[in-house]
């Protein structure tokens, strides 16, 4: 495996948001001193990374968790919080994986619509992890054109089961729900859920701590040497491994010979106001959390003291957006008039890594050396799945993990610089025909 050696690069501490002002553990992991060895060494310490952590701690393997910031410092920590059964690419995954599945392939897509939610659940309850989870999701039209989608997506839904935990909304159920004239209709689903991320990411941390694992902050990778014993490489000492997982998604430079090219940044903006009191009623009363059908969508939920936790549209241009609350608070207003001049007591931002294909990317770079990356906006349930497919290739078991490596990525040329331009112009592109829809 051919590798890039990368300098030492400046430790951050977590980026100001509501999610680090009621966090709720607050434990700071060691920094690596020294040489170690570890059966798996996992690289990033957001949900890709932790969850493996837990997968193959619980089956007995010595795990070492290296991040050069902080756990859950990235998306994980700073995404919308939302788990639902939607998968960004499953259009592309499904004419891809039928060669390799045939006529399973949509047994397969279904499967992986859900097992986040599972996965998610039982950790949950199984480590007692206090991060205000919720049920109860709508999927809303905003036009006639959308709500033919959904009827679609509801068909499928009770066709597979789901008749007790889906129903079909008209616009006079809608507004029952949601004290808003948006929508023309939506699908709610009661399976669906809602969290605090944050939290989640720290308690799943703090339970791969107790089953063994070894996690260290500020502790920066700078190269990755392959072999049968894989050698991490980082700016305070080395690690021995059977087993490398790269897992650190849009935020690492590593392996740009084999991986540059292949996922991109795009910043999503999210503010949440005041507490609104008995306003938080009015406007959500069962606390839903909601998302529209469009191609760059809005989704906002109510957060566990009452506030509006609101986000939408994306920069491609893989740089902040200078004012966030500018950019999304005529969005909220047109939502909710009621809230028209409403108090935003907290905005911030975090990089997606978007795929060309939104086909997440499992693969080795040796044979002992692992990555796994690209959701592209859909990452809470996908990076638990994924994180579960992942151990089990570690330990052997392939059939999953084949099945998304032998997919056919877009590897875009000069990387960034071109990427990121391509993207912005896709996205011009789905906006306009999303107008003229």
């Amino acid at each position: 495996m051919k590798n890039n050696k990368i300098a030492g690069a400046p430790h951050q501490e977590r980026k100001a948001s509501y999610y680090y002002a009621t966090l709720n553990d607050s434990t700071q992991y060691p920094s690596l001193e020294g040489d170690t060895e570890a059966d798996v060494v996992i690289i990033g310490a957001g949900f890709t990374g932790i969850a493996s952590a837990v997968e193959l701690a619980e089956r007995g393997y010595k795990v070492v968790v290296v991040e050069s910031n902080r756990v859950g410092w990235g998306a994980s920590g700073r995404n919308g919080g939302q788990v639902t059964g939607s998968l960004s690419g499953d259009s592309a995954m499904r004419k891809q994986m039928r060669k390799t599945l045939g006529d399973d392939v949509d047994d397969f897509i279904w499967f992986m619509r859900w097992r986040g939610h599972d996965i998610i659940r039982q950790r949950i309850e199984k480590y007692k992890i206090d991060c205000d989870l919720r049920f109860g999701h709508l999927h809303t039209a905003m036009k006639a054109v959308h709500l033919k989608e959904l009827e679609e997506s509801y068909a499928e839904a009770t066709l597979r089961g789901m008749g007790e935990e889906v129903s079909l909304l008209n616009a006079d159920q809608v507004k029952s729900v949601l004290a808003t004239d948006l929508y023309c209709g939506a699908i709610r689903n009661n399976r669906n859920m809602h969290l605090h991320p944050l939290n989640l990411c720290m308690g799943e941390a703090r339970a791969a701590s107790s089953l063994g694992a070894r996690i260290y902050e500020h502790t920066y990778v700078q190269d990755i040497q392959g072999g049968d014993k894989p050698l991490v490489i980082t700016d305070r000492g080395r690690i021995q491994a059977r087993h490398v997982l790269l897992a650190g998604d849009v935020y690492h430079r590593l392996a740009q010979q084999q991986l540059g090219g292949m996922i991109f940044p795009a910043m999503g903006g999210i503010v949440t106001t005041e507490p609104l009191g008995d306003l938080a009623q009015q406007i959500n009363p069962e606390f839903l959390a909601v998302y529209d059908c469009r191609f760059v969508l809005d989704y906002y939920r109510m957060t566990a003291d009452g506030r509006l936790l609101f986000g939408g549209g994306c920069n491609y241009s893989g740089r902040d957006s200078r004012d966030i609350e500018a950019e999304l608070r005529p969005a909220i207003e047109t939502t909710f008039p009621q809230l028209k001049g409403v108090k935003i007591e907290h905005q911030w931002s975090c990089a997606m890594g978007i795929v060309v294909n939104r086909i997440p990317q499992l693969g080795q770079l040796s044979p002992n050396v692992w990555y796994c990356q690209g959701y592209s906006g859909h990452g809470v349930a996908s990076s638990h799945i994924m994180g579960e497919i992942m151990a089990d290739a570690i330990a052997g078991q392939l059939e999953k993990f084949d099945v998304f490596e032998r997919c056919n990525h877009i590897k875009v040329p000069m990387g960034d610089w071109l990427g990121n331009p391509m993207l912005a112009a896709g996205m011009w592109y789905y906006r306009l025909r999303e107008a003229l829809r």
